[in-house]
């Protein structure tokens, strides 16, 4: 919310894991949730996926792409070779697992729900041997000191975050992102390859696919899809119509301003070639009725 300008003034309510950020906003006792979606790493987070996939009807109206820079953290004046226990999230884990490896091999890694509790967990224990991996806000709020810095096994390593609330679709962007889930009529041959065909017979270039259970039985699956450009342009509203037709159901997450560099050129072609065609369809049609 900090990188936000028009949130960054709003009341900010922690919570203790995504799905509680995205069920407050759902029942309406917050008014937009920001949750990671995707880390460069370690890929999806499937927990946010899954909520906003089955479990809540929200928009995504934003999304965000923030470097991650992760610290080892201790009250001050703990060294790091005092530590026996390193708190935080798994997924923090794994990006740090190389540095984890050389410098605290024996350590316990302890659970913890955010890098954001595993900072405060460490800042109110009385124990010394205690260590938590979180950014430097983290320290900030909770007072502690950094025993090491930039600890993650990759520095260009990013996770992208959305931003959600209960309805609106924002205005179009001309570099903008469609997000929906895709439920199969059938598991059969072929299935996934018709859902594809519908996005590239219209050029529409796809930065996600994703498939996850149903959680109804054993094999049974969707697709989360992300498609460039925005539910009001003709390729992309087209090709929802052809999927809500086809498939068993189409849940639409939103449309909202991509974040990262722009194919804004490409998609003008392709939508000025859909209003072209349209435009011939029409005068054809606009024949009818006229022998003789």
């Amino acid at each position: 919310m900090l990188t936000q300008p028009d949130l960054a003034a709003a009341e900010h309510v922690p919570m203790p894991t995504m799905p509680d950020v995205l069920f407050a906003v759902h029942e309406g006792s917050a008014e937009y949730g920001v949750v990671a979606v995707e880390n460069a790493i370690e890929g999806t987070v499937n927990v946010a996926v899954d909520t906003l996939a089955f479990d809540v009807d929200l928009r995504i109206i934003r999304e965000l792409l923030l470097s991650v820079q992760m610290n080892l953290l201790a009250p001050s004046g703990v060294p790091l070779d005092a530590i026996k226990r390193v708190v935080s999230i798994p997924v923090a884990w794994a990006q740090c697992h190389q540095w984890l490896r050389s410098h605290l091999p024996d350590a316990e890694l302890v659970a913890s729900s955010s890098t954001a509790s595993a900072a405060e967990t460490v800042a109110q224990s009385p124990e010394r041997d205690l260590a938590a991996i979180a950014n430097t806000r983290a320290a900030q709020v909770f007072g502690l000191g950094t025993i090491a810095t930039d600890i993650e096994d990759h520095p260009e390593n990013q996770t992208r975050f959305v931003v959600v609330t209960r309805g609106g679709v924002p205005e179009p962007t001309g570099h903008d992102k469609t997000s929906i889930v895709v439920y199969q009529r059938a598991d059969e041959p072929g299935s996934l390859l018709g859902i594809l065909q519908e996005f590239a017979a219209r050029q529409i270039n796809l930065s996600l696919l994703l498939s996850r259970p149903t959680k109804s039985r054993l094999g049974d699956y969707c697709f989360l899809i992300d498609a460039d450009g925005h539910v009001t342009d003709e390729v992309v509203a087209d090709a929802l119509r052809s999927l809500k037709t086809r498939q068993a159901d189409v849940k639409f997450l939103g449309s909202y301003p991509a974040a990262g560099a722009a194919a804004v050129a490409n998609r003008a072609i392709v939508t000025d070639a859909a209003a072209a065609a349209r435009g011939w369809v029409e005068s054809l049609q606009s024949e009818v009725g006229e022998l003789g």
